[in-house]
């Protein structure tokens, strides 16, 4: 909307050309995400349900009653504000339309009395990163850039539809399953989308700079920039709320939301290995918990038998962690391994 009034009106009103600015339109994006988050949650919050607790989960009792499902606040508002201040497309507002059923879903979740099975939230998901996939190939060959080599593939859509849609999935429910110490599945989100949406903006949408450094170009980079760091607003926004000892949760709305958006960043990206620069920790701490139950429920394979997973379980449970020692150290670790890699990725062909 704000774009448009650039294109058109800044002929009449020169200062208005501001509006057609990627960079500006960020900047907006970020500071009204953020304040409109930080006034809207706290006002709204007791019309929210109350978390039932986690089976199993460590210290779950202390989140027992809290308001839970946050994300349908916050993750309204990024939407909303997308509407605001991108250059609308089929493609863009087909996501945006997607993330809102991804946040609905959880939403309903949160609020049901008794909680969705793993199978009925898997199967939704995956149809939901099916559809994703569709639309962001079109049924056609889909650029694939590979880390450290000058090797780029047009993989055809046979490929890419079902193997994006599995690399989405796998990250839905990874940034689920780490939404269980206060502030560590938004803040591990939070280094995640700043690394992509600074890839995105500066070197992918750069067309001399990804020139320079040998990489793809990709026009549309500084609009899914904008998202990414509008979203990383709209987190900074919650995790005022969500820092230890936290007031409320952002339950399944927020994670799936969260999460369904860092996959498709990351396919956009055109490199789906980043997964494991801006999200593994994420992937380790909640991914391979996965993996155990899929080979014990499906294959009835028992690995990691005396690991408790999520891993963020494992380390207050079996090493005295604190809540706030887990967030510190699974967030400098996470910070750590994209800084390094990142350069290397960047650089190293």
């Amino acid at each position: 909307m704000l774009y448009l009034l650039g294109q058109y009106f800044s002929e009449f009103y020169g200062p208005l050309r501001l509006l057609s600015s990627h960079i500006f339109l960020g900047g907006i994006g970020v500071v009204t995400c953020w304040l409109l988050t930080f006034i809207l949650l706290p006002k709204f919050m007791h019309k929210l349900p109350t978390d039932r607790g986690r089976a199993f989960a460590v210290d779950a009792s202390k989140s027992i009653g809290k308001p839970t499902g946050a994300g349908i606040i916050f993750v309204s508002i990024f939407l909303l504000v997308q509407i605001l201040v991108l250059p609308l497309s089929f493609e863009i507002l087909t996501i945006l339309t997607l993330t809102f059923f991804a946040m609905f879903g959880g939403w309903l979740d949160d609020k049901s009395d008794v909680a969705w099975g793993r199978v009925a939230k898997g199967s939704l998901d995956l149809v939901l990163c099916l559809v994703t996939m569709l639309v962001i190939t079109r049924l056609e060959p889909f650029q694939v850039w590979f880390p450290f080599t000058k090797f780029v593939w047009m993989a055809p859509a046979w490929i890419t539809i079902p193997c994006g849609s599995a690399l989405i999935w796998i990250v839905i429910n990874s940034t689920n399953c780490s939404d269980g110490v206060d502030g560590l599945s938004g803040t591990l989100a939070t280094i995640a989308l700043t690394a992509l949406g600074g890839l995105m903006y500066f070197i992918l949408g750069h067309a001399k700079i990804s020139s320079y450094l040998l990489l793809p170009h990709y026009p549309d980079g500084a609009i899914w920039a904008i998202m990414a760091f509008s979203m990383v607003g709209t987190l900074v926004g919650y995790l005022w709320y969500n820092a230890y000892p936290s007031i409320l949760l952002m339950g399944d709305a927020g994670s799936r939301a969260i999460g369904y958006l860092l996959g498709v960043f990351i396919i956009q990206t055109g490199n789906p290995f980043l997964i494991f620069i801006v999200s593994g920790v994420l992937l380790i701490n909640g991914g391979t918990g996965l993996v155990k139950v899929a080979l014990l429920g499906f294959f009835k394979i028992a690995i990691f038998s005396n690991i408790r997973f999520p891993l963020h379980d494992h380390v207050r449970h079996n090493h005295g962690w604190s809540a706030s020692q887990v967030l510190m150290r699974f967030a400098i670790l996470q910070l750590m391994l994209t800084i390094v890699l990142m350069m290397l990725l960047i650089k190293v062909r």
